[in-house]
């Protein structure tokens, strides 16, 4: 019988550790580690990927919004929580529950130094973005002279970091562009701290830029999608584990005749005798619905099972001709890093976003 009875995506915590400590072993004795857990901890539950990590030593976190972080105060977790993309109206609830902005142009500085002044703080953690080439947030390298003397008039925060994001450094052909980026921001880093007396973190790498550019660790590297099993490149994949697995059931099994058509629009018409499943996961849960009409599959049994027709918004079906199973039996949407990405690959998509798109509908558990 089936262990599992309903949809869920199961959490491996000692999948992450293994990867924790995989991308540990490639930093230096002193470099810290700050692990990227917004989007729900990459689709999987973001307080319990926190909370577990916590345990395990992690130095620093980070989400994208202020509500992210505010989730994972209340979930319990205590260490620092860096927003990497706080909005001037969360503000006050930042301040609130402890987290850390980056602050990234003129705007968002003078903003929040103006709230950090109307609630009389005293050297609050802020964090500096810096663009080195992405350009997408941060200040330019000509900004450094305007953003710390306006930083030495604000007793009222104190710079715990400045840094910088890579735009490619998973790709060996973008090297020299990458140097590029690295360079850039040892200058900046070098004119800010001339400025600023106090020692100040620097971090640019992600989990490609770990790999690819041990180099360049500087006090921090901030680890995303490494954490969750997944590399740029298949060889570093190979040595990751996925935390997070995707599974159903089988609700129903029908008997499809020849001419006979499966789903809304008739997406799908029997040219033979056909067999189908129908499984309680669809678009609403995750499921794109570019997956449909033999795009996507799910594993019965150790066997692929395409699915036929549209992917509904609660339910998809497939095709198991030939494949031994009956209703209530497991259905496997991915479990392994091979299975993810080959069905991005099948939608011209990646895997991160395949994980991150799973619905927070679907129960999660603790493998």
């Amino acid at each position: 019988m089936s262990k599992i009875q309903e949809t869920v995506l199961e959490i491996d915590l000692l999948a992450l550790k293994h990867n924790f400590k995989y991308l540990q072993s490639k930093l230096h004795r002193t470099t810290k580690m700050l692990a990227v857990v917004k989007a729900f901890g990459y689709g999987s539950d973001a307080a319990i990927i926190a909370n577990y990590l916590e345990k395990l030593g992690l130095n620093y976190l980070a989400v994208a919004y202020t509500n992210e972080g505010v989730s994972l105060r209340k979930a319990g977790v205590s260490i620092p929580i860096l927003v990497l993309h706080p909005q001037p109206v969360n503000f006050e609830t930042l301040i609130e529950y402890r987290l850390e902005p980056s602050l990234y142009n003129k705007r968002v500085l003078t903003t929040f130094l103006s709230a950090a002044k109307k609630q009389q703080l005293y050297e609050y953690p802020i964090h500096i973005k810096f663009n080195t080439g992405l350009n997408r947030l941060g200040f330019l390298a000509n900004e450094v002279d305007f953003v710390t003397k306006t930083l030495l008039e604000a007793p009222q925060v104190k710079v715990h970091s400045i840094f910088s994001h890579l735009a490619a450094s998973e790709d060996c052909n973008e090297k020299e562009f990458t140097q590029q980026q690295i360079t850039s921001f040892k200058k900046i880093a070098k004119a800010f701290q001339q400025k600023i007396k106090y020692p100040i973190m620097l971090h640019q790498l992600n989990t490609s830029g770990v790999v690819n550019y041990p180099e360049a660790q500087f006090d921090m590297v901030r680890c995303g999608i490494g954490l969750y099993g997944f590399a740029n490149d298949p060889l570093e994949t190979n040595k990751l584990k996925i935390v997070a697995s995707l599974k159903s059931v089988i609700s129903q099994i029908h008997y499809i005749e020849k001419g006979a058509s499966v789903g809304y629009n008739k997406a799908f018409t029997a040219t033979v005798p056909t067999i189908t499943a129908t499984i309680p996961i669809g678009h609403a849960d995750g499921i794109h619905r570019a997956f449909g009409n033999g795009n996507g599959f799910v594993t019965i049994n150790g066997k692929k099972a395409p699915i036929v027709g549209n992917v509904c918004m609660d339910m998809l079906m497939v095709d198991i001709t030939g494949i031994d199973c009956g209703e209530g039996d497991e259905v496997v949407i991915f479990s392994n890093q091979e299975t993810v990405n080959e069905l991005a690959e099948n939608i011209n998509s990646i895997s991160y976003e395949i994980v991150t798109a799973i619905s927070q509908r679907v129960k999660r558990i603790v493998k």
